[in-house]
């Protein structure tokens, strides 16, 4: 109430007459530290119960100020690479700096009803925890401030940003919400950074970054290398789902394993007693290791070690996978320094005629990546290049030079055709890899870990 009342969040009035209230709510929450960094502490959260609708409100342009998982991993390579200092800060009651620019009536909170005021009505003035439009105003004034300061804005990703000094040097803000990694070679440019942020908001500084989005980053200067590890998270997810005692295997599912919707419970028993299993909220969070840190969710911690330059890509599809609809499954990973930072795993739209269709129609999808990670790199590191997108299928490099195999191509649907257009211009270069040596091989078929170790130089604790 202290932060709410020192952010002017709201000014008691009379309802007007026609206009509707929200309701709001406290949300109590035990907030887990970070070991030598923050205790855990107990957060009480005043929230507009208004999400879902708000009246007379329009969410056309509804904004959320979320990095990319990829962006992160991109500066964290970035900082490896270089060797820069990361730090991390986090903004206070973020979504209470926010200026609203509709008007919207709150009832009062509960146990904080003014004496003598029981009619009057919260109008607020900032924007509140809830409030559909919170994220967005919160943004906008953040990058107002950032861009008042000289920083650019990526755009590549809009939460993404970045200021080149004068001797050629940048410094690297990432913001998630609340949370910020701030990068540079030279630690007074962070503390200049942090002074201006302390300026505007109430900030709190973590030092060195140690956690972001629940992905532990841990840091061996001595030999050049970062982890990130997700154990604590996974951890709790085993303990949730009772899989404590689970003995762990290289391989996260058997090879001969295959699902389709004819396992689905048929009869009211099935059904009764899956009603009682928490299987989509496992998936679900499973789902949630794989886009952080864990490709083949078999490993936790991932180094960025080698010395090889530049991102490299690697595409593969599965044959025929989707047993329902016999859509093949694409698979794409791409590294820098030897680690992953982007990946994908997904079915195709379309049903492949051929292997070779569907590993052109992969390698479309995975140059997509490419080139976003590409424009992503040039504003954030003039030095790092996409060079080569490796695949194993000769026949598909060869339809994707030559146009001579139109006749076998022309039904393919034209969007993916664009990829011919931007690998005869250079930007991209498709080669040819083993199978056994492809990394995205693991995103397509169920492998042990310890194939690819030698790819991504893997290095980890086994959950």
């Amino acid at each position: 109430m202290e932060s709410l009342h020192k952010n002017k969040t709201w000014a008691l009035v009379k309802l007007p007459k026609v206009k509707k209230t929200v309701r709001c709510k406290w949300v109590f929450k035990k907030k887990e530290g970070t070991l030598g960094v923050e205790e855990p502490k107990y957060k009480a959260r005043l929230v507009a119960k208004g999400y879902s609708q708000v009246p007379g409100v329009d969410f056309t342009d509804v904004f959320s100020p979320v990095v990319k998982h990829s962006s992160i991993r991109a500066l964290l390579g970035i900082v490896a690479i270089h060797d820069l200092e990361l730090e991390q800060l986090d903004v206070k009651t973020a979504f209470l700096h926010g200026e609203l620019e509709e008007n919207i009536y709150m009832q009062q909170p509960e146990g904080f009803t003014v004496s003598e005021k029981e009619d009057y009505v919260c109008l607020l003035k900032k924007s509140l925890y809830g409030l559909k439009q919170s994220p967005r105003q919160w943004y906008k004034r953040f990058d107002s401030f950032m861009t008042s300061h000289d920083f650019k804005r990526s755009s590549f990703d809009s939460c993404v940003y970045f200021k080149k000094n004068n001797d050629g040097s940048f410094v690297y803000l990432l913001l998630y919400v609340d949370d910020m990694l701030i990068a540079a070679k030279d630690k007074r440019e962070i503390r200049k950074v942090k002074a201006q942020l302390n300026e505007e908001f109430e900030m709190k500084d973590l030092g060195p970054a140690k956690k972001i989005l629940g992905m532990e980053i841990l840091r061996d200067r001595k030999v050049s290398k970062l982890y990130l590890s997700q154990k604590g998270y996974i951890e709790k997810l085993l303990c949730r789902f009772n899989m404590r005692s689970a003995k762990p295997v290289s391989t996260p599912l058997a090879a001969h394993f295959r699902l389709s919707s004819a396992l689905s419970p048929q009869s009211d028993d099935e059904i009764k007693y899956m009603s009682h299993v928490p299987y989509s909220s496992a998936v679900g969070s499973l789902m949630y290791a794989m886009v952080c840190s864990r490709p083949d969710l078999s490993y936790a911690v991932s180094a960025f070690g080698r010395t090889e330059d530049g991102v490299i890509g690697y595409v593969d599809v599965d044959f025929a996978g989707d047993l329902d609809r016999r859509r093949y499954l694409t698979g794409y990973v791409f590294t820098i320094g030897g680690c992953a930072i982007s990946w994908k795993a997904t079915l195709q739209t379309t049903v492949a005629l051929s292997t070779t269709e569907a590993e052109y129609m992969a390698i479309t999808e995975a140059c997509k990546e490419a080139i976003w990670l590409k424009g992503l790199f040039s504003e954030l590191d003039e030095d790092l290049q996409i060079s080569t997108v490796f695949c194993d299928s000769q026949s598909v490099i060869f339809v994707t030079k030559d146009q001579m195999f139109n006749e076998r191509t022309k039904h393919i649907d034209v969007r993916y055709h664009f990829v011919r257009d931007i690998i005869a211009c250079g930007d991209i270069v498709v080669s040819k890899i083993s199978t056994h040596e492809n990394p995205a091989d693991m995103m397509t078929k169920s492998l042990p870990i310890t194939k690819f170790e030698h790819c991504l130089d893997l290095v980890g604790v086994h959950c």
